[in-house]
């Protein structure tokens, strides 16, 4: 990305002035004294690490290429009284300019051309669910969960195309105090290489329905996927679904096969304001069967097609609209689900004050969504929902959502209560 040269000085090279004070007199005519960047830029050229044109002028507001950044930092790595801030600064500057360093004749050291080549992110997150069900009597019953959860995202870079993306994820059940699911997982770990417009992940990694925005899927599968497209994006996978994640009606039928071989294909088309998705997804597993069974008594085939299909529309920067539909042609029951949803703005994590909300109706067949990514979802339930998220200080992220519905198979009332706080870092 070109940036103009005033801002590449103040963000990244006042490197020269670490050790004296701004004193050096001004040889740019172009450059006022009352200029915000007068000392950064007069120090700058003292110190021979910028030169300006043969016309006494800096033409600060004029922007550079990564050709001219990279002479900058040759000079400025040629420095040897610099703190040890600066030098990191700089290491990590040679890391990102090492090519257009070399062809300069400048060599990069191992150290300094892997700088920063690990990042870590991460999160910490409680959750609150409560849900309240009508039994058979009438009555309705409640159950709460607290949970909080620990998540790190470390991404190491390999090369310039190929990089390791990975989640680990620590959970504890807070009104036990007790840990939940062991101690710290492995979530996923995969290796992603872009090149262009192609894109390639091996390993296990996010699975997530996009055409239908989550109404089929949001867990994760080990296998192959593949991007590839820019207007029009095609999508294709293929692997192993473990099914422990899937809906309870799925996780329940899958005591004896609990993984499920998987193929998918997805196009999605949207440069402008009106995007469009469409996929196709074959599972196969007998717990399918034996799921479909749980519901007329029959087993038809131990195969889930699911087909889905989405549209959406963004009005302005605040107001859109998305439905989508889905049917798994293979189950004799409980075989579609749809969703429609308007939202308002959205709060945005890095920006405090922004906030969002949003109406949605949800129909969920349990032979369909099979783990959608609602987080007040219950298996096999239509009605409607409300949310809101906000954000009360950076990277401070707050959320509430309810669901009102009714059980597909008993026709009683199901209801969610959900709330969220998480912490980025």
């Amino acid at each position: 990305m070109k940036k103009t040269l005033v801002s590449a000085l103040t963000t990244a090279l006042v490197v020269g002035a670490a050790s004296t004070t701004f004193a050096a007199a001004n040889p740019f005519s172009d450059v006022p004294a009352d200029h915000w960047a007068y000392d950064a830029v007069s120090q700058l050229a003292a110190d021979g690490v910028i030169e300006g044109y043969g016309d006494t002028t800096f033409r600060g507001n004029q922007n550079i290429t990564r050709y001219e950044m990279a002479q900058m930092i040759a000079k400025a790595m040629a420095k040897s009284d610099v703190s040890a801030a600066d030098k990191a600064l700089i290491d990590k500057l040679a890391a990102e300019f090492s090519d257009e360093l070399n062809n300069l004749g400048v060599r990069v050291s191992n150290l300094e051309r892997n700088a920063d080549m690990v990042k870590w992110t991460g999160e910490a997150r409680y959750t609150y669910t409560s849900t309240r069900d009508e039994d058979t009597n009438g009555k309705k019953t409640k159950e709460n969960a607290d949970k909080l959860q620990f998540r790190l995202y470390p991404t190491a870079e390999v090369n310039q195309n190929w990089h390791v993306k990975a989640r680990l994820t620590a959970k504890t059940d807070m009104s036990s105090d007790k840990g939940d699911d062991g101690d710290v997982k492995l979530t996923y770990a995969y290796a992603d290489g872009q090149y262009g417009n192609f894109n390639v992940k091996l390993g296990k990694m996010p699975l997530y329905s996009v055409a239908d925005d989550g109404l089929v899927l949001d867990d994760f599968f080990s296998g192959a996927q593949v991007n590839f497209g820019k207007d029009l994006k095609t999508t294709l996978e293929a692997g192993r679904w473990n099914l422990e994640d899937a809906n309870d009606n799925i996780k329940d039928a899958a005591k004896n096969d609990d993984a499920a071989n998987y193929q998918g294909i997805e196009l999605n088309y949207g440069p402008n304001k009106l995007r469009l998705g469409a996929s196709y997804r074959h599972f196969n597993s007998a717990a399918f069967t034996v799921a479909d069974k749980y519901n007329d008594g029959t087993s038809k085939s131990d195969d889930a097609n699911i087909w889905s299909v989405g549209a959406g529309y963004k009005f302005d920067r605040n107001w859109d609209l998305f439905g989508a539909f889905a049917q798994n042609t293979e189950a004799d029951n409980y075989d579609t689900a749809h969703n429609i949803q308007l939202s308002y703005k959205g709060a945005e994590t890095a920006n405090k004050g922004t906030w969002g909300a949003y109406a949605a109706y949800r129909y969920l067949g349990e032979n369909v969504a099979l783990m959608p990514t609602y987080f007040t979802f219950q298996t096999n339930t239509k009605g409607w929902e409300v949310g809101a998220d906000y954000v009360p200080f950076k990277n401070v992220y707050t959320a509430i959502e309810y669901f009102d519905g009714k059980d597909l198979a008993t026709d009683r009332d199901a209801n969610t209560l959900f709330g969220r706080v998480s912490f980025f870092f």
